[in-house]
């Protein structure tokens, strides 16, 4: 099968694009590409790369998450600052749902289908913040970032049952709880669009939640395991991050986490 019809590989080419508007834009037509039926998935096969993963831009400047630089959000640099901040975490993400179609073979359908999903509304909510970066003065790049998100990804990737413990049901669903408090100071500041553009992403990272939920419980119950005990269990073996609250109880519900789980979250 070509490379340039099947699914897995393309994902593969598009997480080692380095430009961030051609992945985005890669990503884009991948998925329109995949709804015509031009594209076909070869769920079975172990692919292998030599190329350098993720492809990521010379700029951000990388650096430790304690040296990222806080800036007061009301001026126009602080605001700027947190759209910044905001857009890596939308690229990193595109990145990692990418990572999650080409690097697990053995997964239904329906599961790359998700993920190909996932990336998609992770590059527009990519555009959404760098357009705006762009109204604001300044350009993606600009600021100092981090990498704690591929961190996980890339800890995670000979396992696909800790992949979607960590990264969607880990780190991903801390944005349920951060972005409410991150859009009223947005609000706050004045800056309506900005907070409209995180409405879009809040809605959307519930569902991308709910596909890693969705995953790791069938992923339990392929291996006879208990859902909570084994979340508990990936959590120390990968070092997980300790979560701290504020919890988004409902974003979460919605989500598709139990009470059970949320009663756990929220005794931590």
């Amino acid at each position: 099968m070509p490379v340039s019809d099947e699914l897995r590989q393309l994902a593969l080419a598009c997480l080692a694009e380095t430009d961030a508007a051609r992945k985005s834009s890669a990503v884009s037509q991948l998925a329109l590409r995949w709804q015509q039926g031009q594209i076909k998935l070869d769920a079975e096969a172990e692919l292998q790369t030599g190329l350098i993963i993720p492809g990521r831009p010379a700029k951000p400047v990388l650096v430790p998450p304690l040296q990222v630089k806080r800036r007061a959000m009301n001026t126009v640099t602080g605001r700027a600052a947190l759209i910044h901040a905001l857009c890596h975490i939308e690229f990193n993400a595109i990145n990692l749902a990418l990572d999650a179609i080409w690097r697990f073979a053995g997964m239904p359908p329906a599961y790359y289908a998700d993920w190909l999903k996932v990336a998609t509304e992770e590059a527009s909510h990519f555009n959404l913040l760098k357009d705006h970066l762009q109204h604001l003065g300044f350009a993606y790049g600009d600021f100092d970032a981090h990498n704690s998100l591929w961190e996980m990804v890339d800890k995670t990737k000979h396992d696909v049952l800790a992949r979607m413990a960590l990264v969607p049901r880990t780190m991903e669903a801390r944005g349920l709880d951060a972005l409410p408090a991150l859009r009223a100071k947005l609000v706050q500041a004045g800056d309506d669009l900005a907070a409209a553009i995180l409405d879009i992403t809040l809605r959307d990272e519930v569902g991308h939640v709910a596909i890693g939920n969705r995953w790791f419980n069938y992923l339990c119950q392929q291996q006879g395991l208990a859902p909570l005990p084994t979340f508990e269990k990936l959590c120390v073996a990968y070092v997980a991050p300790k979560l701290r609250g504020p919890f988004n109880l409902a974003a979460r519900r919605e989500a598709g986490f139990t009470e059970a789980e949320l009663s756990a979250l929220s005794a931590q």
